[in-house]
């Protein structure tokens, strides 16, 4: 996070005091994926990004249920400090500004527990090896109790007030449509460097709350909102360039893939199962990662499969951002910093140990006895848990911490009815 200098903060006050905001939310989200916040008044802008505001370790073990997961090294003795990045401020509207925030110690450095930290040491070890990086994400939510006629991908015209504010809140939204669930919706994010493509899933989902309440509706990002209904992904799409010539296309590989191309998609697919727990690692994420629900439920790739885990989209004229890979199995309840820092991170795995592409999927994986599925949720921990690559590309500490709030929804909530699940993780995140 760049440290600003008193002119630049003395324009971020005259801009804050222009608009007319009353308050200052800054955000993190923890190794559950929930999105914890501080405010601050406009006059104290200053000291948030300066000297920042105190938190307990313990926020990074807090759970879905709000209990505490406490560890050896995270309890109630320590603190650290929440710094607002004043460079990522957004105006939201009705007197209120949005940062994201880093996490360090008390002397000022960043801490081992910060996801934005390791999303950027993940774009920093891809700039080790030439290699620069753009993301973008698709989400998937549910407007609950509000549209009792639903044609799944239909026109539904009752939404059109509630996504034209969506579109008009400054988001860089791409396109959105109906999806296939009652009341569910699909939004697509233009690509960013992966701190800000991350950023901009955070906002999003405050932002989309945010409009629905003021339109009267409630809205759902969990992996499941209601037992025997549609569950909600977090796609994440990732392009990879050297040079400013992509690796995903130009190439004599499989629909145009260079070797390192084919060997990043190779990383993520055979890193997958061991790190599954990020990605989807909820006690509802396994509900929703079924087969025949295109939501990415076996480890393998193919071209534009929206049952593999691992979608290839080439590079063609219908894809004017040239081609990515899409990361199918993500959900909502992934912390989008640690997904990203992960997922780029299986890729340079991938790239540096020049491993060879599997055979591509061509058709429904679950036709296919040999395709194996993805784990289910405990089944990831334990691999999580096991995984020197997980523990590289994250650190300890955070590998750690989510080892922990993980555990804690197994053990708590595993053997869970689904319906209950359900109805109480609803609006968690």
């Amino acid at each position: 996070m760049r440290q600003l200098d008193d002119a630049q903060l003395a324009a971020v006050e005259r801009r804050l005091a222009d608009a007319g905001c009353r308050l200052l939310a800054g955000t993190l989200v923890d190794p559950a994926g929930v999105t914890r916040a501080k405010f601050v008044p406009p006059h104290r802008a200053r000291d948030f990004h300066r000297a920042g505001l105190g938190a307990s370790p313990s926020w990074h073990v807090f759970c879905i249920d709000n209990a505490i997961a406490f560890t050896p090294e995270l309890g109630v003795v320590g603190d650290l400090r929440l710094r607002a990045d004043l460079d990522a401020l957004r105006i939201l509207g009705d007197g209120l500004a949005w940062a994201p925030v880093g996490v360090s110690t008390q002397d000022g450095e960043p801490s081992g527990l910060c996801a934005r930290k390791a999303l950027h040491e993940a774009e920093n070890a891809l700039a080790d090896h030439g290699i620069v990086a753009r993301a973008g994400c698709e989400l998937e939510f549910v407007v609950t109790d509000a549209f009792p006629h639903w044609n799944a991908y239909g026109l539904n015209l009752a939404a059109e007030p509630f996504l034209a504010d969506l579109v008009d809140a400054g988001l860089p939204v791409e396109q959105i449509h109906s999806e296939y669930g009652a009341g569910q919706f699909e939004f697509s994010l233009a690509p960013a460097s992966p701190v800000e493509a991350a950023d901009e899933v955070v906002l999003a989902r405050l932002l989309t709350s945010r409009i629905a309440r003021r339109h009267g509706f409630s809205v759902s990002f969990s992996p499941l909102p209601f037992a025997g209904g549609s569950g909600n992904g977090a796609h994440l799409h990732v392009s990879l360039a050297r040079d400013g010539v992509p690796l995903l296309s130009g190439g004599d590989g499989p629909h145009g893939l260079t070797a390192d191309g084919a060997a990043a998609i190779t990383g993520i697919v055979t890193g997958l199962p061991e790190t599954l727990a990020v990605f989807a690692g909820s006690v509802l994420s396994g509900h929703r990662l079924q087969p025949d629900t295109w939501s990415g439920a076996h480890a393998c790739w193919g071209w534009e499969n929206r049952e593999a885990a691992v979608r290839f989209c080439a590079a063609t004229a219908g894809n004017p951002h040239g081609a990515s890979v899409e990361l199918k199995c993500a959900d909502p309840s992934a912390n989008p910093y640690l997904a990203l820092a992960t997922l780029l991170g299986l890729a340079l795995d991938g790239i540096t140990r020049r491993l060879p592409l599997p055979g591509e999927v061509t058709r429904n994986p679950s036709e296919l006895p040999d395709v194996p599925r993805l784990p289910d949720p405990a089944a990831a921990l334990d691999a999580f848990v096991a995984s020197p690559l997980a523990r590289r590309l994250l650190g300890p500490e955070i590998a750690s911490a989510l080892t922990a709030v993980r555990r804690h929804e197994l053990d708590t909530y595993g053997k869970a009815e689904i319906d209950v699940l359900t109805g109480k993780f609803r609006y968690t995140w």
